[in-house]
């Protein structure tokens, strides 16, 4: 891959970067020997920026040790201050120093302060953000420091203007072109030389995959050999202005598609048709989804126990593949994942409107009304007294029948 230089660092990044968001799990928890096979065919293959941030689980431990020897030289690590859990300027220190502490790095490559909007920012200003930064740069705790920004585009460039920001790291891709930052949020922070991170380049996976009937045909009829994916990759790395895009990739056939893509896309590559065709999809998405929900999960964790994204993501592909009738997919999908046939129950209805999803959404949905919308169109009259019975009874009968088949 050709590397993207950022002009106010020094930098050469590769412009796929490793998201370590969604590393494969096994049990709930890191599938170590599966994800570490990953990360290095990554890093063997030409990616040499992984982000990973406080707030993912147990990862920045797990870089922490398989990041050692040949391999730490070759990666610039990214992560993230958790903005959320700060009351007052030592807790900046103390998680820092945590942070430090898990990656096993003297330096950290570029930290970023996480799920930042103007408020947040105005917050942290009292309590000595600035001064905090300019004292871990000084120390050498940090090299460079920027902000992954979850507010309104308005206020994007006020927010750049707070500080002598290095890096931003933004959400964009074809489908949320204005959201957020914007493109011309992004082309103020590259003008002032700052490298430009992009999150959520498939929304979620919304963008891969299978998609309306009508948005492949546009897709095919252009290049039946060009998957959504990449289209949505491509699309991303054609901005000039874009340093890396963070792919949260958790299979070998992934990372191969998609440096493939990236050593293939140099920044304005795409054609006048291609960009086109990407404009065709977006109008045909845009008729059919429901939610703009990303499935970050930052919503999470429910004190009731609803599975939000899962709630919003099987709600949108009702929408999105004209699943129709009392019985679709969907509607089978609901009651397996979240209605709590095939394990705790996480459906829509479990919501009680404590609203402490809200502040922690980036796209600053209305969450508890979207959660509405999925219970009156999923779930049945008399559902607390359905699902024990289909659980407890008619699956295991299920289960068996299945065994006697197979023998």
């Amino acid at each position: 891959m050709q590397n993207r230089l950022i002009k106010k660092t020094g930098d050469e990044i590769s412009p796929l970067g490793f998201g370590a968001m969604r590393l494969p799990l096994k049990n709930g928890k890191i599938d170590r020997k599966k994800a570490t096979e990953q990360i290095y065919h990554a890093i063997d293959n030409g990616i040499n920026f992984i982000d990973t941030a406080f707030l993912y689980g147990d990862s920045e431990k797990f870089l922490g040790e398989i990041l050692q020897g040949e391999y730490k030289d070759k990666v610039k690590i990214s992560t993230k201050l958790p903005s959320i859990n700060v009351r007052k300027y030592e807790d900046m220190e103390k998680f820092l120093n945590e942070q430090l502490k898990r990656l096993q790095r003297d330096s950290i490559d570029y930290y970023l302060i996480h799920s930042v909007d103007l408020k947040t920012v105005n917050r942290l200003l009292k309590k000595d953000l600035i001064k905090f930064l300019d004292k871990a740069k000084s120390e050498g705790k940090i090299r460079h420091a920027g902000f992954s920004y979850h507010g309104p585009k308005e206020e994007f460039d006020s927010v750049i203007d707070v500080y002598d920001w290095d890096v931003v790291m933004v959400q964009y891709n074809y489908f949320d072109e204005n959201v957020q930052a914007s493109v011309e949020g992004i082309e103020y922070a590259a003008s002032k030389g700052m490298g430009v991170f992009v999150m959520e380049p498939l929304k979620g996976g919304i963008l891969a995959g299978k998609m309306p009937k009508e948005a492949e045909e546009i897709f095919k009829n252009a290049d039946p050999n060009k998957t959504t994916a990449q289209w949505a990759l491509q699309w991303v790395l054609n901005n000039r202005n874009v340093s890396c895009v963070l792919s949260g990739m958790n299979s070998m056939e992934q990372i191969d598609d998609n440096i493939a893509i990236a050593d293939k896309t140099a920044p304005l590559s795409m054609t006048f048709e291609e960009i086109e065709t990407v404009e065709l999809v977006k109008r045909v998405m845009r008729n059919s989804l429901r939610i703009n929900c990303s499935t970050c999960g930052y919503c999470m964790p429910c004190p009731q126990g609803v599975n939000i994204p899962e709630c919003l993501k099987i709600y949108n592909e009702k929408y999105l593949f004209n699943h129709k009738g009392l019985i679709n997919t969907s509607f089978m999908d609901y009651y397996q994942y979240v209605g709590g046939i095939m394990g705790n129950a996480g459906n829509a209805g479990l919501c009680n409107g404590c609203g402490k999803c809200l502040r922690k959404c980036p796209q600053k949905l209305d969450i508890i009304s979207e959660l509405k919308k999925v219970k009156k169109e999923f779930e049945l009259p008399g559902l607390k007294y359905i699902l024990p019975v289909a659980k407890n009874i008619g699956i295991p009968i299920y289960r068996e029948i299945v065994n006697i088949l197979n023998r």
